[in-house]
């Protein structure tokens, strides 16, 4: 997983943090939930890095 992914991606997550707490402090509940849909997001694209990590990692210990 490249650095700019992850830096990507835990931007994604916080912003989407930001969101949720906004919305629920003003009590809009379509802003909350765009905030926690924006963090699963960014959850799934960390996971999905992190499986291709792990291949990579397996592909790399075959090799050598």
């Amino acid at each position: 997983m490249g650095i700019d992914d992850k830096l990507s991606n835990k931007a994604e997550e916080l912003k989407g943090k930001t969101k949720e707490g906004a919305g629920r402090a003003t009590g809009d509940e379509r802003l909350e939930a765009e905030g926690k849909g924006d963090q699963s997001s960014s959850k799934v694209k960390q996971a999905g890095e992190k499986v291709k990590d792990a291949a990579k990692d397996v592909k790399d210990g075959l090799t050598k």
